[in-house]
Protein backbone atom coordinates (compact mmCIF):
# COMPACT_ATOMS: atom_id res chain seq x y z
CA UNK A 1 0.00 0.00 0.00
CA UNK A 2 1.47 3.32 -1.07
CA UNK A 3 1.81 5.84 1.72
CA UNK A 4 0.27 9.30 1.46
CA UNK A 5 2.26 12.31 0.34
CA UNK A 6 3.94 14.45 2.97
CA UNK A 7 3.74 18.12 1.95
CA UNK A 8 6.55 20.49 2.92
CA UNK A 9 6.61 24.30 2.58
CA UNK A 10 10.09 25.87 2.38
CA UNK A 11 11.09 29.57 2.39
CA UNK A 12 12.61 31.77 -0.24
CA UNK A 13 14.59 34.86 0.67
CA UNK A 14 16.56 35.29 3.87
CA UNK A 15 16.33 31.65 5.02
CA UNK A 16 16.68 29.95 1.64
CA UNK A 17 20.46 29.43 1.73
CA UNK A 18 20.43 28.09 5.30
CA UNK A 19 17.44 25.84 4.62
CA UNK A 20 19.01 24.40 1.46
CA UNK A 21 22.24 23.72 3.40
CA UNK A 22 20.29 22.02 6.21
CA UNK A 23 18.33 19.84 3.77
CA UNK A 24 21.58 18.75 2.12
CA UNK A 25 23.19 18.00 5.49
CA UNK A 26 20.17 15.92 6.55
CA UNK A 27 20.29 13.94 3.31
CA UNK A 28 16.85 14.95 2.07
CA UNK A 29 18.27 15.16 -1.48
CA UNK A 30 15.81 17.78 -2.72
CA UNK A 31 15.49 18.50 -6.43
CA UNK A 32 15.26 22.15 -7.47
CA UNK A 33 15.73 23.72 -4.04
CA UNK A 34 19.02 25.52 -3.55
CA UNK A 35 20.36 28.96 -2.72
CA UNK A 36 19.25 31.27 -5.52
CA UNK A 37 16.90 28.77 -7.16
CA UNK A 38 13.76 30.37 -8.57
CA UNK A 39 11.74 27.18 -8.95
CA UNK A 40 8.67 26.78 -6.79
CA UNK A 41 8.29 23.00 -6.67
CA UNK A 42 10.64 20.34 -5.39
CA UNK A 43 10.67 16.65 -4.53
CA UNK A 44 12.99 14.37 -2.59
CA UNK A 45 15.02 11.68 -4.30
CA UNK A 46 15.50 9.95 -0.94
CA UNK A 47 11.88 10.17 0.25
CA UNK A 48 9.60 9.82 -2.81
CA UNK A 49 6.53 10.69 -0.74
CA UNK A 50 8.01 14.07 0.30
CA UNK A 51 7.02 16.92 -2.01
CA UNK A 52 6.65 20.60 -1.54
CA UNK A 53 6.67 24.22 -2.62
CA UNK A 54 8.65 27.38 -2.04
CA UNK A 55 6.80 30.37 -0.57
CA UNK A 56 7.51 33.78 0.79
CA UNK A 57 8.38 33.09 4.41
CA UNK A 58 5.42 35.08 5.79
CA UNK A 59 2.97 32.84 3.91
CA UNK A 60 4.26 29.56 5.36
CA UNK A 61 2.60 29.68 8.82
CA UNK A 62 -0.75 30.36 7.14
CA UNK A 63 -0.35 27.52 4.64
CA UNK A 64 0.61 25.05 7.37
CA UNK A 65 -2.09 26.23 9.78
CA UNK A 66 -4.90 25.77 7.24
CA UNK A 67 -3.65 22.29 6.35
CA UNK A 68 -2.38 22.87 2.82
CA UNK A 69 1.04 21.65 4.03
CA UNK A 70 1.96 19.16 6.74
CA UNK A 71 5.35 20.67 7.59
CA UNK A 72 7.08 23.98 6.99
CA UNK A 73 10.22 25.93 7.80
CA UNK A 74 10.06 29.63 8.64
CA UNK A 75 11.31 32.10 11.21
CA UNK A 76 9.85 31.95 14.70
CA UNK A 77 8.98 35.64 14.31
CA UNK A 78 6.46 34.91 11.56
CA UNK A 79 5.08 31.90 13.39
CA UNK A 80 4.49 34.09 16.46
CA UNK A 81 2.96 36.86 14.34
CA UNK A 82 0.35 34.35 13.14
CA UNK A 83 -0.11 32.53 16.43
CA UNK A 84 -0.62 35.71 18.47
CA UNK A 85 -3.68 36.48 16.36
CA UNK A 86 -4.88 32.88 16.07
CA UNK A 87 -3.86 31.15 19.32
CA UNK A 88 -6.24 28.24 18.72
CA UNK A 89 -4.95 27.50 15.21
CA UNK A 90 -3.60 24.10 14.21
CA UNK A 91 -0.02 25.39 14.15
CA UNK A 92 2.58 23.41 16.10
CA UNK A 93 6.24 24.26 16.60
CA UNK A 94 8.33 21.09 16.24
CA UNK A 95 11.82 22.42 16.99
CA UNK A 96 14.35 25.18 16.42
CA UNK A 97 16.83 24.51 13.62
CA UNK A 98 19.86 26.51 14.73
CA UNK A 99 20.29 29.04 11.91
CA UNK A 100 18.76 32.32 10.71
CA UNK A 101 19.05 34.01 14.10
CA UNK A 102 17.42 37.43 14.35
CA UNK A 103 15.49 39.49 16.84
CA UNK A 104 12.46 41.74 16.82
CA UNK A 105 13.46 44.92 18.65
CA UNK A 106 11.29 47.67 20.11
CA UNK A 107 12.75 51.09 19.33
CA UNK A 108 11.98 54.80 19.53
CA UNK A 109 13.57 57.86 18.00
CA UNK A 110 16.82 58.76 19.76
CA UNK A 111 16.08 62.47 19.38
CA UNK A 112 12.35 62.76 19.84
CA UNK A 113 8.96 61.38 19.01
CA UNK A 114 6.53 61.08 21.91
CA UNK A 115 3.94 63.82 21.58
CA UNK A 116 1.37 65.14 24.01
CA UNK A 117 -1.79 63.40 22.78
CA UNK A 118 -1.37 60.43 25.09
CA UNK A 119 -1.81 57.93 22.24
CA UNK A 120 1.25 55.77 21.62
CA UNK A 121 1.53 55.00 17.91
CA UNK A 122 3.13 51.63 17.13
CA UNK A 123 4.23 50.83 13.57
CA UNK A 124 5.49 47.45 12.40
CA UNK A 125 5.25 44.69 9.84
CA UNK A 126 4.47 42.59 12.95
CA UNK A 127 1.15 44.27 13.87
CA UNK A 128 -0.15 41.34 15.95
CA UNK A 129 3.05 41.13 17.98
CA UNK A 130 2.95 44.93 18.39
CA UNK A 131 -0.61 44.83 19.73
CA UNK A 132 0.27 42.03 22.15
CA UNK A 133 3.25 44.06 23.38
CA UNK A 134 1.09 47.15 23.91
CA UNK A 135 -1.33 45.11 26.01
CA UNK A 136 1.52 43.54 27.99
CA UNK A 137 2.90 47.03 28.68
CA UNK A 138 -0.59 48.14 29.74
CA UNK A 139 -0.50 51.17 27.49
CA UNK A 140 -3.71 53.03 28.15
CA UNK A 141 -4.13 54.41 24.65
CA UNK A 142 -2.38 53.13 21.57
CA UNK A 143 -2.86 52.68 17.84
CA UNK A 144 -1.27 50.08 15.57
CA UNK A 145 -0.11 50.86 12.03
CA UNK A 146 0.42 47.62 10.04
CA UNK A 147 3.22 48.01 7.50
CA UNK A 148 4.69 46.08 4.60
CA UNK A 149 8.11 47.02 5.97
CA UNK A 150 10.53 49.89 6.51
CA UNK A 151 9.25 50.67 10.02
CA UNK A 152 12.55 52.30 10.96
CA UNK A 153 11.62 55.33 8.81
CA UNK A 154 8.53 56.24 10.80
CA UNK A 155 9.78 57.74 14.12
CA UNK A 156 9.46 60.38 15.29
CA UNK A 157 6.97 62.08 12.93
CA UNK A 158 4.74 59.13 12.06
CA UNK A 159 5.16 56.69 14.96
CA UNK A 160 6.33 56.70 18.57
CA UNK A 161 7.35 53.06 18.92
CA UNK A 162 8.38 50.62 16.19
CA UNK A 163 9.13 46.91 16.10
CA UNK A 164 11.89 46.07 13.63
CA UNK A 165 13.72 42.87 12.72
CA UNK A 166 17.51 42.83 12.80
CA UNK A 167 20.38 40.39 13.07
CA UNK A 168 21.36 39.43 16.60
CA UNK A 169 24.66 41.33 16.37
CA UNK A 170 23.32 44.36 14.54
CA UNK A 171 22.63 47.75 16.04
CA UNK A 172 19.34 49.58 15.47
CA UNK A 173 19.34 51.85 12.42
CA UNK A 174 20.82 55.29 12.87
CA UNK A 175 18.54 57.63 14.75
CA UNK A 176 16.73 54.91 16.72
CA UNK A 177 17.10 53.99 20.39
CA UNK A 178 16.55 50.31 21.22
CA UNK A 179 14.35 49.58 24.22
CA UNK A 180 14.96 45.84 24.17
CA UNK A 181 14.29 42.61 22.32
CA UNK A 182 10.63 41.68 22.03
CA UNK A 183 11.22 38.32 20.34
CA UNK A 184 14.33 36.25 19.63
CA UNK A 185 13.91 34.26 16.44
CA UNK A 186 15.59 31.56 14.41
CA UNK A 187 14.49 29.15 11.71
CA UNK A 188 12.12 26.53 13.07
CA UNK A 189 10.24 23.49 11.83
CA UNK A 190 6.47 23.83 12.18
CA UNK A 191 3.66 21.34 11.59
CA UNK A 192 -0.08 21.20 11.15
CA UNK A 193 -1.50 19.66 14.32
CA UNK A 194 -3.87 17.30 12.50
CA UNK A 195 -1.09 16.06 10.24
CA UNK A 196 1.26 15.78 13.22
CA UNK A 197 -1.20 13.47 14.94
CA UNK A 198 -2.25 11.46 11.88
CA UNK A 199 0.72 11.25 9.51
CA UNK A 200 3.81 9.07 9.82
CA UNK A 201 6.65 11.62 9.95
CA UNK A 202 9.14 9.44 11.82
CA UNK A 203 11.49 8.89 8.89
CA UNK A 204 11.80 12.62 8.16
CA UNK A 205 12.00 13.69 11.79
CA UNK A 206 14.64 11.07 12.48
CA UNK A 207 17.06 12.89 10.20
CA UNK A 208 16.80 15.98 12.40
CA UNK A 209 19.12 14.37 14.92
CA UNK A 210 21.87 15.68 12.66
CA UNK A 211 20.53 19.24 12.77
CA UNK A 212 22.64 21.70 14.79
CA UNK A 213 21.64 22.33 18.38
CA UNK A 214 20.16 25.82 18.74
CA UNK A 215 22.30 28.25 20.68
CA UNK A 216 21.00 30.22 23.62
CA UNK A 217 18.12 27.93 24.51
CA UNK A 218 14.56 28.18 23.32
CA UNK A 219 13.58 31.56 21.85
CA UNK A 220 10.37 32.88 23.33
CA UNK A 221 8.26 36.04 23.30
CA UNK A 222 6.62 38.28 25.87
CA UNK A 223 8.31 37.04 29.01
CA UNK A 224 7.52 38.81 32.29
CA UNK A 225 11.10 39.98 32.63
CA UNK A 226 11.03 41.40 29.09
CA UNK A 227 7.88 43.44 29.60
CA UNK A 228 9.14 44.69 32.97
CA UNK A 229 12.36 45.91 31.34
CA UNK A 230 10.52 47.52 28.42
CA UNK A 231 8.09 49.28 30.72
CA UNK A 232 11.03 50.65 32.66
CA UNK A 233 12.77 51.72 29.46
CA UNK A 234 9.69 53.59 28.28
CA UNK A 235 9.61 55.45 31.58
CA UNK A 236 13.25 56.44 31.12
CA UNK A 237 12.92 57.87 27.59
CA UNK A 238 14.84 61.17 27.60
CA UNK A 239 12.76 64.24 28.32
CA UNK A 240 13.71 65.69 24.94
CA UNK A 241 11.99 62.74 23.28
CA UNK A 242 8.73 63.53 25.04
CA UNK A 243 8.84 67.28 24.52
CA UNK A 244 9.81 67.36 20.86
CA UNK A 245 6.28 66.50 19.83
CA UNK A 246 4.97 65.61 16.39
CA UNK A 247 5.47 67.72 13.35
CA UNK A 248 2.77 67.71 10.72
CA UNK A 249 3.39 67.43 6.98
CA UNK A 250 3.21 71.19 6.47
CA UNK A 251 5.07 72.29 9.63
CA UNK A 252 6.94 75.56 9.14
CA UNK A 253 6.06 75.65 5.44
CA UNK A 254 7.60 72.23 4.79
CA UNK A 255 5.70 69.39 3.23
CA UNK A 256 6.68 65.73 3.48
CA UNK A 257 7.14 63.75 0.28
CA UNK A 258 7.03 59.95 0.44
CA UNK A 259 9.31 58.04 -1.93
CA UNK A 260 9.18 54.30 -2.73
CA UNK A 261 11.85 51.74 -1.93
CA UNK A 262 12.39 48.33 -3.51
CA UNK A 263 11.82 47.74 -7.23
CA UNK A 264 10.31 51.19 -7.72
CA UNK A 265 13.31 53.01 -6.26
CA UNK A 266 15.78 52.91 -9.22
CA UNK A 267 13.32 54.14 -11.89
CA UNK A 268 11.97 56.76 -9.48
CA UNK A 269 15.48 58.05 -8.76
CA UNK A 270 16.27 58.12 -12.48
CA UNK A 271 13.11 60.07 -13.30
CA UNK A 272 13.64 62.59 -10.49
CA UNK A 273 17.21 63.20 -11.67
CA UNK A 274 16.00 63.87 -15.21
CA UNK A 275 13.35 66.24 -13.85
CA UNK A 276 16.02 68.18 -11.99
CA UNK A 277 14.70 67.22 -8.54
CA UNK A 278 17.88 66.41 -6.65
CA UNK A 279 17.45 63.73 -3.94
CA UNK A 280 20.71 63.38 -2.06
CA UNK A 281 21.48 59.76 -1.19
CA UNK A 282 18.22 58.23 -2.50
CA UNK A 283 20.11 55.22 -3.86
CA UNK A 284 22.13 54.63 -0.67
CA UNK A 285 19.40 52.89 1.30
CA UNK A 286 18.89 55.76 3.75
CA UNK A 287 15.28 56.20 4.82
CA UNK A 288 15.56 60.00 5.13
CA UNK A 289 16.60 62.10 2.17
CA UNK A 290 17.79 65.65 1.63
CA UNK A 291 16.13 67.46 -1.27
CA UNK A 292 17.82 70.27 -3.16
CA UNK A 293 14.53 72.18 -3.13
CA UNK A 294 13.30 74.46 -0.35
CA UNK A 295 10.26 73.33 1.59
CA UNK A 296 10.45 69.61 0.83
CA UNK A 297 11.40 66.80 3.25
CA UNK A 298 11.49 63.15 2.16
CA UNK A 299 11.20 59.67 3.60
CA UNK A 300 11.62 56.36 1.78
CA UNK A 301 9.10 53.64 2.65
CA UNK A 302 7.31 50.76 0.98
CA UNK A 303 5.15 51.80 -2.01
CA UNK A 304 2.36 49.59 -0.65
CA UNK A 305 2.19 51.71 2.51
CA UNK A 306 2.33 55.15 0.88
CA UNK A 307 -1.38 55.66 -0.03
CA UNK A 308 -2.50 55.00 3.56
CA UNK A 309 0.24 57.20 4.95
CA UNK A 310 -0.83 60.03 2.63
CA UNK A 311 -4.47 59.47 3.63
CA UNK A 312 -3.50 59.73 7.31
CA UNK A 313 -1.76 63.05 6.64
CA UNK A 314 1.72 61.76 7.42
CA UNK A 315 2.77 62.85 3.92
CA UNK A 316 1.29 65.63 1.83
CA UNK A 317 2.32 63.80 -1.35
CA UNK A 318 4.09 60.63 -2.44
CA UNK A 319 5.23 58.68 -5.48
CA UNK A 320 3.80 55.18 -5.64
CA UNK A 321 2.16 52.85 -8.17
CA UNK A 322 -1.35 53.28 -9.50
CA UNK A 323 -1.89 49.64 -8.55
CA UNK A 324 -1.33 50.40 -4.85
CA UNK A 325 -3.44 53.54 -5.08
CA UNK A 326 -6.31 51.46 -6.49
CA UNK A 327 -5.78 48.78 -3.84
CA UNK A 328 -6.09 51.49 -1.19
CA UNK A 329 -9.20 53.04 -2.74
CA UNK A 330 -10.90 49.65 -3.06
CA UNK A 331 -10.55 49.33 0.70
CA UNK A 332 -11.29 52.99 1.51
CA UNK A 333 -13.56 54.44 -1.23
CA UNK A 334 -13.86 57.83 0.50
CA UNK A 335 -10.13 58.17 1.20
CA UNK A 336 -8.79 61.77 0.89
CA UNK A 337 -6.09 60.65 -1.56
CA UNK A 338 -6.05 61.73 -5.19
CA UNK A 339 -3.73 61.18 -8.12
CA UNK A 340 -1.97 64.42 -8.99
CA UNK A 341 0.14 63.28 -11.93
CA UNK A 342 0.72 60.11 -13.93
CA UNK A 343 4.48 59.61 -14.27
CA UNK A 344 4.53 56.89 -16.91
CA UNK A 345 7.41 54.68 -15.70
CA UNK A 346 7.22 51.37 -13.84
CA UNK A 347 4.59 50.07 -16.25
CA UNK A 348 2.82 46.82 -15.30
CA UNK A 349 -0.48 45.14 -16.04
CA UNK A 350 -2.65 43.78 -13.25
CA UNK A 351 -4.07 40.55 -14.60
CA UNK A 352 -6.20 37.53 -13.73
CA UNK A 353 -4.23 34.28 -14.08
CA UNK A 354 -5.10 30.58 -14.09
CA UNK A 355 -3.11 27.42 -14.77
CA UNK A 356 -2.26 26.98 -18.44
CA UNK A 357 -4.34 23.88 -19.15
CA UNK A 358 -7.56 25.15 -17.57
CA UNK A 359 -10.23 25.46 -20.32
CA UNK A 360 -11.00 29.07 -19.40
CA UNK A 361 -10.43 32.20 -21.50
CA UNK A 362 -12.18 34.86 -19.42
CA UNK A 363 -14.49 35.55 -16.48
CA UNK A 364 -17.56 34.09 -18.22
CA UNK A 365 -15.83 30.75 -18.86
CA UNK A 366 -14.48 30.85 -15.29
CA UNK A 367 -18.04 31.11 -13.98
CA UNK A 368 -19.03 28.10 -16.10
CA UNK A 369 -16.05 26.13 -14.79
CA UNK A 370 -17.05 26.98 -11.21
CA UNK A 371 -20.63 25.94 -11.86
CA UNK A 372 -19.50 22.59 -13.28
CA UNK A 373 -17.45 21.71 -10.19
CA UNK A 374 -20.20 22.48 -7.69
CA UNK A 375 -20.25 24.72 -4.63
CA UNK A 376 -16.52 24.66 -3.89
CA UNK A 377 -15.39 28.26 -3.28
CA UNK A 378 -13.03 29.78 -5.83
CA UNK A 379 -9.63 30.34 -4.16
CA UNK A 380 -8.13 33.69 -5.23
CA UNK A 381 -4.53 34.40 -4.18
CA UNK A 382 -3.16 37.93 -4.38
CA UNK A 383 -1.10 40.67 -2.78
CA UNK A 384 -3.93 42.95 -3.93
CA UNK A 385 -6.55 41.53 -1.57
CA UNK A 386 -9.05 44.39 -2.00
CA UNK A 387 -8.69 44.52 -5.78
CA UNK A 388 -9.14 40.74 -5.86
CA UNK A 389 -12.27 40.98 -3.72
CA UNK A 390 -13.69 43.73 -5.94
CA UNK A 391 -12.89 41.75 -9.10
CA UNK A 392 -14.64 38.63 -7.76
CA UNK A 393 -17.75 40.60 -6.82
CA UNK A 394 -17.92 42.53 -10.10
CA UNK A 395 -17.60 39.31 -12.12
CA UNK A 396 -20.01 37.30 -9.93
CA UNK A 397 -17.40 34.66 -9.05
CA UNK A 398 -19.30 33.45 -6.02
CA UNK A 399 -18.64 31.59 -3.80
CA UNK A 400 -15.02 32.66 -3.40
CA UNK A 401 -12.39 33.41 -0.77
CA UNK A 402 -9.34 35.63 -1.08
CA UNK A 403 -5.98 34.32 0.14
CA UNK A 404 -3.62 37.19 1.07
CA UNK A 405 -0.03 36.62 -0.05
CA UNK A 406 3.28 38.42 0.48
CA UNK A 407 4.79 37.66 -2.91
CA UNK A 408 5.73 34.71 -5.13
CA UNK A 409 2.01 34.37 -5.82
CA UNK A 410 2.57 32.24 -8.92
CA UNK A 411 3.62 29.42 -6.56
CA UNK A 412 0.03 29.02 -5.38
CA UNK A 413 -1.37 27.63 -8.65
CA UNK A 414 -2.86 25.11 -9.01
CA UNK A 415 -2.63 23.26 -5.67
CA UNK A 416 -3.30 26.17 -3.29
CA UNK A 417 -5.34 28.59 -5.42
CA UNK A 418 -7.52 28.56 -8.55
CA UNK A 419 -7.04 32.17 -9.64
CA UNK A 420 -4.34 34.79 -9.17
CA UNK A 421 -4.66 38.56 -9.33
CA UNK A 422 -1.08 39.47 -10.16
CA UNK A 423 1.03 42.14 -11.83
CA UNK A 424 3.26 41.47 -14.79
CA UNK A 425 5.38 43.43 -17.23
CA UNK A 426 5.74 40.97 -20.12
CA UNK A 427 3.93 37.82 -18.94
CA UNK A 428 7.14 35.84 -19.48
CA UNK A 429 7.47 34.66 -15.87
CA UNK A 430 3.86 33.50 -15.82
CA UNK A 431 4.38 31.55 -19.04
CA UNK A 432 7.53 29.94 -17.62
CA UNK A 433 5.42 28.57 -14.78
CA UNK A 434 2.80 27.26 -17.25
CA UNK A 435 0.21 29.86 -16.29
CA UNK A 436 -1.97 31.96 -18.57
CA UNK A 437 -3.63 35.37 -18.41
CA UNK A 438 -7.40 35.34 -18.89
CA UNK A 439 -8.16 39.00 -18.18
CA UNK A 440 -6.42 42.35 -17.79
CA UNK A 441 -7.92 44.39 -14.96
CA UNK A 442 -5.96 47.60 -15.66
CA UNK A 443 -2.56 49.02 -16.54
CA UNK A 444 -0.49 50.71 -13.87
CA UNK A 445 2.43 53.12 -13.80
CA UNK A 446 4.11 55.24 -11.16
CA UNK A 447 2.13 58.30 -10.12
CA UNK A 448 2.27 61.26 -7.78
CA UNK A 449 -0.50 61.20 -5.19
CA UNK A 450 -1.55 63.82 -2.66
CA UNK A 451 -3.70 64.32 0.41
CA UNK A 452 -6.68 66.42 -0.74
CA UNK A 453 -6.62 68.62 2.35
CA UNK A 454 -2.84 69.00 2.58
CA UNK A 455 -2.23 69.98 -1.04
CA UNK A 456 -4.66 72.89 -0.69
CA UNK A 457 -3.05 74.35 2.40
CA UNK A 458 -1.12 77.54 1.82
CA UNK A 459 1.97 76.21 3.57
CA UNK A 460 2.17 73.28 1.16
CA UNK A 461 0.62 74.49 -2.06
CA UNK A 462 3.48 76.66 -3.28
CA UNK A 463 6.24 74.09 -2.79
CA UNK A 464 4.13 71.25 -4.14
CA UNK A 465 3.14 73.25 -7.23
CA UNK A 466 6.82 73.85 -7.96
CA UNK A 467 7.54 70.12 -7.60
CA UNK A 468 4.63 69.15 -9.87
CA UNK A 469 5.83 71.56 -12.56
CA UNK A 470 9.34 70.09 -12.39
CA UNK A 471 7.89 66.59 -12.80
CA UNK A 472 5.77 67.78 -15.74
CA UNK A 473 8.89 69.13 -17.42
CA UNK A 474 10.57 65.78 -16.84
CA UNK A 475 7.64 64.06 -18.56
CA UNK A 476 7.81 66.49 -21.49
CA UNK A 477 11.53 65.85 -21.96
CA UNK A 478 11.00 62.07 -21.91
CA UNK A 479 8.28 62.39 -24.54
CA UNK A 480 10.53 64.33 -26.94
Amino acid sequence: MARSLLRLALPKGRLQAGTAALAARLGWDLDDYSDGSRRYRFSSNRFPYLQGKVFHEKDIPVQVAVGNYDLGICGLDWMEEYRVKYPASALVKVRDLGYGQSQVVAAVSASGGFGDSGVVRLASEYPNVAERLALELRLRRFSIFPLWGGAEAYPPENADLVLISQGTLERPPEGLLSLGTVLSSSACLIANRDSWEAEDMGEILGTLERAPTPRGGRPDAFGTELTRRLAGALARIPAVARKTGRKGPDSAGTFWLGLPDGHQQPPTAQFLDKAGVGIEGYSTGSRRQKVARAGVACKVIRPQDLPLQVANGNFAAAITGQDWLREHRCQFPTSPVEELLTLGFGLVRVVAVVKGDLPVAGPAELRQWMKARGKTPLRIASEYVNIADSYARENHLSPYRVIPTWGATEAFLPEDADLLIENTQTGKTLAEHKLKIIDTLFESSACLIGNVGAVRREGVQRGLSTLVEALRRGLSEEAQ
